[in-house]
C-alpha cells in the first residue's frame, strides 16, 4: 500500500465519522446496515463490518439488541479543575471541582485492608506485600456516576490511629492533608501524572460506559517530608471530562 493511503475500512469509517461529527447523523440515528454500506461505498462485506467495528470502538455508535447500531449521544465535556492544594483537604478532583464550581455531588466508598501489590508498593516506597488500606470510591453528580478512584495508604503510618479508615472516624472524609496532620504528618507536596487507557469492565460498569472506551487516569501521590503517605488512581471517562490545570508560577 502506498505511503499515506488508508485501508478501505478506515476510509469508510472516516466518512461515516465525519457525518456523525457534522451532525448529518445526529444521536439515535440508525447507522446504515452492512449491506447499505457495502452498496454505497462499493466495498466488501468484510470492509463494511470492519468500518462499523471502528466506529463502535471509538464510542461513536452502540449496538442495540435486535434493533441495529445507532449513533450515541455525547454530552459536552465538563472541566475537572486542578489548581493545587489550597487548604481545603481535597481528596480528589471531584471534591475540588465541587469547591471551584459549586457542584453538588455525592460519593460512596468502601475500605479494606490488603497486601500491597508490587506497583502500589513502588509508589508508596514500601515492600511488596506490606499491608495497606485500600479505599474505592464512586462519585456521582445529580445521581449520575462521573468518576471512580482507588486509593492506598500504608498501615505502617495509619494503622491503629483515628485516621486508619479514610471515610470513618472523627476525620472521616476530610481529605488526606487534614487527616495526616492529625497524626503529625505534614503533607507538603503532591504529584499527579495524567495518562489514558481503555476502561476496565468493572470501571465502565460502574460509570455507565462501554468496556474498552478510553478513560483518563490521574495517578496522584501525597508526600510528607519526601515520604509517600497516600497514592490513588482517579478514573475519569475521557468523552465526558477534561482535566484542566491552573498552577501558580513561583
Amino acid at each position: 500500500m502506498p505511503f499515506g493511503e488508508q485501508p478501505a475500512y478506515l476510509r469508510v469509517a472516516g466518512d461515516l465519522r465525519q457525518k456523525i461529527v457534522d451532525g448529518h447523523m445526529p444521536p439515535h440515528t440508525r447507522l446504515p446496515s452492512q449491506a447499505r454500506i457495502r452498496e454505497e461505498y462499493g466495498v466488501s462485506d468484510t470492509v463494511a463490518l470492519e468500518a462499523r467495528k471502528v466506529l463502535m470502538a471509538e464510542g461513536l455508535v452502540e449496538g442495540r439488541s435486535g434493533s441495529g447500531t445507532y449513533v450515541r449521544e455525547h454530552p459536552l465535556p465538563r472541566r475537572v479543575a486542578r489548581t493545587g492544594y489550597r487548604g481545603l483537604g481535597d481528596a480528589t478532583p471531584f471534591r475540588q471541582e465541587q469547591s471551584d464550581e459549586g457542584v453538588k455531588g455525592t460519593w460512596e466508598s468502601e475500605s479494606a485492608q490488603e497486601d500491597a501489590c508490587p506497583a502500589t508498593a513502588e509508589r508508596l516506597r514500601i515492600a511488596p506485600g506490606e499491608r495497606v488500606m485500600r479505599t474505592r470510591y464512586l462519585f456521582r453528580s445529580e445521581g449520575e456516576p462521573v468518576m471512580c478512584s482507588t486509593s492506598w495508604e500504608p498501615l505502617s503510618l495509619t494503622g491503629r490511629t483515628p485516621v486508619m479508615l479514610p471515610e470513618e472516624g472523627p476525620l472521616g472524609g476530610k481529605g488526606v492533608v487534614e487527616r495526616m496532620a492529625a497524626i503529625d504528618l505534614v503533607v507538603d507536596n503532591v504529584t499527579e501524572e495524567v495518562g489514558a487507557r481503555p476502561g476496565l469492565a468493572e470501571e465502565m460498569s460502574a460509570l455507565g460506559g462501554v468496556p474498552g472506551h478510553v478513560v483518563m487516569v490521574v495517578a496522584r501521590t501525597f508526600f510528607a517530608g519526601g515520604r509517600p503517605v497516600e497514592t490513588a488512581d482517579v478514573v475519569i471517562p475521557a468523552d465526558r471530562y477534561r482535566v484542566a490545570y491552573h498552577l501558580p508560577v513561583k
